[in-house]
């Protein structure tokens, strides 16, 4: 696997690519993840004079069999934007590597042991079919609403609550693309509002917006009015 060098708008000079092939060690990368398929390196120039301390940018996008993985940043010459990039990338990398190792390092519980780690799991008999319910003991069932509950209600498998910063599309799509995952969910920097990522057919992607209605929120309120009647 080779490393390729390339400028936005820009020449790229000898003396950089080298210095790209020696900051960014293949070896140490493969190690990290051994089904690496490419490595690129992108860097541009910001024309405009305001930016002089982030006027170069240099983009690193690693291709493997899983998520892609960018890392990019600026500064005021390309190789200090580099140097930035590359720590970033060596993080994410890192990140990936050890979500990977405790996926494998988790023990996998067998079918017979399910029942005692589910909660109202179905038992299997004798001849490894579904236990029938006297069998099993016998579980109260209600009605709610449109749902016939067994027990105490729906089971809850997981539930999880994070606490995130706002970022950008841009930003969201990375850790989408970094965690592996066919979704994001974040909060818009510009919006304020929760909004989620999602991945569509081929390279494509999507966003979804979440937006207020007051006039919804005023419909379902159990204050407001009902229908008026003839």
């Amino acid at each position: 696997m080779d490393i390729v060098v390339k400028g936005r708008k820009t020449e790229v000079p000898e003396r950089f690519r080298k210095h790209v092939a020696e900051k960014l060690k293949l070896e140490k990368i493969q190690r990290l993840d051994a089904k690496v398929i490419s490595l690129d390196v992108e860097v541009s120039k910001e024309p405009n004079p305001r930016q002089a301390d982030r006027c170069d940018r240099v983009e690193i996008t690693l291709r493997s069999r899983g998520p892609v993985i960018r890392a990019e940043a600026a500064a005021s010459d390309p190789y200090a934007a580099l140097d930035l990039a590359a720590e970033k990338l060596d993080a994410r990398l890192r990140k990936q590597h050890d979500k990977r190792f405790s996926r494998r390092g988790a023990r996998r519980i067998s079918a017979a042991e399910v029942p005692h780690h589910v909660p109202g799991a179905a038992t299997l008999n004798g001849a490894g079919e579904t236990a029938p319910q006297e069998e099993q003991g016998a579980v109260p069932t209600k009605r709610i609403g449109s749902l016939e509950v067994q027990g105490e209600g729906p089971l809850i498998v997981r539930e999880k609550t994070h606490v995130a910063a706002p970022m950008t599309l841009d930003q969201a799509l990375y850790e989408m693309e970094l965690v592996g995952h066919d979704f994001y969910l974040f909060v818009d920097s510009e919006t304020k509002e929760p909004s989620v990522v999602y991945r569509r057919h081929a390279y494509d992607y999507g966003v979804i917006h979440l937006t207020t209605d007051t006039m919804v929120t005023e419909a379902h309120s159990p204050e407001a009015g009902g229908a008026l009647g003839g």
